[in-house]
């Protein structure tokens, strides 16, 4: 139980604070997008070397799934952790929006940008925010599972290049999807958002959990097997 209250913890702190970011310090200019892209890497650092010895610090469902495919979990710890996972971002989405009404700061409901939420648009529908979604999230959970490999991975510096990695992936597509590859860091926003972020929110469920799963197959026929 310990680690799918960490896993609850770490990803209530990464929606928290990088989606905070997103809304507070916002996106419409190259220093908002670096400032966020920045916030939800340092976050996953923070998180990994405070929880990391608990639970791995997945904190992402794709992750999560990626690590069950590639047999280093057992599927009940893998769905104990994905309820954990959504549990904290909805949290989160829910003390933002209150943050949002306490304070009057620009995120009003409807808003896709307003809680951090992801949006479509600018990928040119739902189709391209999910082709983008699926690339990202294989490259981020490839960096994750090639780094906490148990026999080739980056043992203690992990967690940095987790988070760098996370930073490039934010820098490239902020501007396309406000960047999910992550499905409990999208919900937990969207739900309180409503409007289009709800609507669309599928895309940024289903595509990380793809792009999650096709990094766990390619990290399979990457790995040393001796």
């Amino acid at each position: 139980m310990k680690k799918y209250l960490a896993e609850c913890l770490g990803t209530f702190v990464l929606t928290f604070l990088g989606c905070g970011t997103a809304m507070f310090l916002g996106c419409g200019s190259p220093a908002g997008v670096v400032g966020t892209a920045i916030a939800f890497g340092l976050a996953v650092v923070a998180m990994a070397y405070t929880i990391g010895g608990i639970s791995g610090c997945h904190i992402n469902p794709a992750i999560t799934l990626g690590v069950a495919l590639s047999g280093r979990m057992s599927w009940k710890d893998a769905c104990g952790y994905w309820c954990g996972q959504f549990i904290g971002g909805i949290i989160a989405g829910a003390l933002l929006l209150l943050l949002v009404n306490v304070t009057g700061a620009p995120g009003a409901m409807g808003e896709p940008a307003g809680l951090g939420a992801n949006g479509v648009a600018n990928a040119g529908g739902p189709w391209g925010a999910a082709l983008v979604e699926v690339i990202a999230t294989f490259l981020f959970v490839l960096v994750v599972l090639g780094t906490t490999d148990p026999k080739v991975g980056a043992g203690n510096f992990a967690g940095l290049a987790i988070g760098l990695s996370l930073i490039l992936v934010h820098l490239v597509c902020i501007n396309l999807t406000g960047t999910s590859v992550n499905p409990a860091r999208s919900l937990g926003p969207a739900i309180f958002a409503g409007g289009d972020a709800l609507k669309d929110v599928w895309v940024f469920i289903c595509a990380p959990l793809v792009g999650g799963a096709l990094s766990a197959f390619c990290w399979k026929a990457l790995a040393p097997k001796e």
